[in-house]
């Protein structure tokens, strides 16, 4: 209770409004807190994903804050101390922001004894972070026509400006704001439209659409540059997700699938930054796979889908799979068996979990030093888990869930344990799996794609977001702006034309 005020009241009457407000604070607080704690930490039939947690946490931190700000009103030196506390815990504003000097100056500038001319000894400064919202201004360009007055015939004029959309009436900078609030934000072209409106701006859907649709095509070379640099990697992350996708013959969604392919070198401090790239195809066979992977020679990390391990047919690719696969579906078997116990599912997990600790020691070290942390610790401990698994499946019913997963882990276990002879390899394919992110929070804001081709500009420019933003965070000339919304990386895509030339 560090809010108690320094003296209690010494009426009595008094004493027993503070304490029935206490009690109501005390009770609202435990509600609030309960709220939170059965959101978390609830059954897992219960359990809220992290976008609903986090909607819900917002809502609890506002109903806090309502509380205090009514206390604050009534009790002058609880504010005071919260004032103090908030001043010291607020942290430092990032200094790449602009800074706006405001000088008070007292009413007064002489001494009110002497009359004479008052001199600055000090100051007390104060930071608050402010915003200018979205203002829309129109770019007007003229060109002057300059004609000679002796000569006769001679008229000079600057040349018209290269514009993304010929005729068009976006700058490119512009589009590019479009296209981080759809792709970035998740905030759809219709609901752009209506916010456009409240500025008195009258631009249809149809009309930002089109814009969007015009520049993935001219980005779409810096597209297919990603894709070659991570081709020429020598490790790759491989994953798909569905998404729907409105099929208009039917009148209905179809389901087509966005695939990715990642690159991120960090857990083992590897030169190169990383990237990600997406491709859209209208279903999930072998040949989308392989056509995305068309040229690759590297290892590939991925789940045990059986349209990656085709690739071992084409080319001489090396297979590593996802122990956090394997895991879920351990996870699964105890999560359906409760309250009953799953002996068999506990201690796989028990054992995986060791091999996960020793995973989390040795990130960020180099590649040699992960391959020889692993050899030594993790590869026994491996060995005998596949000894156990074998020995179990023995003992169980075959067609169970515990069996079936038992046979998945030792039908891939050779390249489940890859990871253990490098040290570039991860345990799981956790970093292609959360580039899935983006994805799927369109999906969720935009509910579906309205085509097969407008799918197709959706990775284009989500490939180049997502790259641009972990490139932004990875380099350390970035390290200030992490905080900076991704059109602050992402015009210079569309503004220097130069760019997309030279891809």
């Amino acid at each position: 209770m560090s809010d108690l005020p320094d003296e209690l009241p010494t009426d009595p009457a008094k004493l027993r409004v503070f304490a029935a407000a206490l009690l109501d604070r005390c009770a609202r607080l435990e509600r609030l807190l309960k709220l939170a704690k059965d959101a978390q930490f609830g059954r897992s039939s219960e359990k809220l994903d992290a976008d609903q947690l986090q909607l819900v946490l917002e809502d609890i931190d506002q109903a806090v804050a309502a509380l205090e700000a009514a206390e604050d009103r009534a009790n002058p030196k609880t504010r005071e101390k919260r004032a103090a506390e908030r001043r010291a815990n607020r942290g430092k504003l990032p200094e790449h922001l602009p800074r706006i000097l405001e000088t008070l100056m007292p009413t007064a500038t002489c001494c009110p004894s002497c009359q004479g001319d008052l001199v600055e000894i000090g100051s007390d400064e104060s930071q608050r972070l402010d915003v200018v919202p979205v203002q829309y201004r129109v770019i007007v360009t003229r060109r002057p026509k300059l004609a000679c007055s002796a000569c006769h015939g001679v008229v000079l004029q600057h040349a018209a400006p290269e514009r993304l959309i010929k005729g068009g009436l976006p700058t490119e900078r512009l589009v590019a704001h479009v296209i981080d609030a759809k792709y970035h934000w998740h905030l759809p072209l219709y609901r752009q439209a209506q916010m456009l409106a409240t500025h008195g701006i009258a631009i249809d859907r149809s009309t930002l659409a089109f814009w969007v649709g015009y520049a993935a095509q001219e980005l779409k070379p810096l597209w297919h540059r990603l894709r070659e640099l991570l081709l020429a990697s020598a490790k790759l992350c491989v994953d798909e997700t569905p998404a729907p996708v409105l099929d208009p013959g039917r009148g209905r969604t179809k389901t087509g699938y966005f695939w990715a392919l990642s690159r991120d070198d960090r857990p083992w401090a590897g030169p190169d930054p990383p990237g990600v790239v997406y491709a859209y195809a209208p279903g999930r066979g072998a040949v989308h796979g392989l056509r995305l992977l068309e040229g690759y020679c590297g290892i590939i990390h991925c789940d045990g889908y059986e349209a990656y391990k085709m690739t071992r047919e084409t080319r001489a690719d090396a297979l590593a799979f996802c122990w956090s696969h394997l895991r879920r579906q351990f996870v699964k078997i105890e999560r359906e068996a409760a309250p009953a116990p799953a002996p068999v599912a506990r201690e796989a997990l028990e054992r995986i979990a060791k091999l996960y600790a020793i995973e989390k020691a040795l990130r960020g070290r180099s590649d040699a030093e992960r391959r020889a942390g692993r050899q030594a610790h993790a590869r026994p401990l491996a060995a005998a888990l596949k000894q156990w698994f074998e020995a179990k499946l023995d003992h169980l019913a075959q067609k169970s869930d515990t069996a079936k997963a038992l046979r998945y882990a030792l039908r891939h276990w050779d390249g489940l344990t890859l990871y253990l002879d490098d040290g570039r390899i991860e345990m799981d394919t956790n970093a292609v799996e959360r580039a899935m992110r983006p994805i799927k929070l369109n999906a969720k804001n935009s509910l579906f794609a309205g085509c097969d081709e407008g799918a197709d500009s959706c990775a284009v420019l989500v490939s180049l977001i997502e790259t641009a933003l972990c490139r932004a965070r990875h380099r350390a000339v970035y390290a200030a702006r992490r905080t900076m919304p991704s059109r602050v990386v992402f015009p210079r895509f569309l503004a220097d034309r130069r760019l997309v030339g030279s891809a």
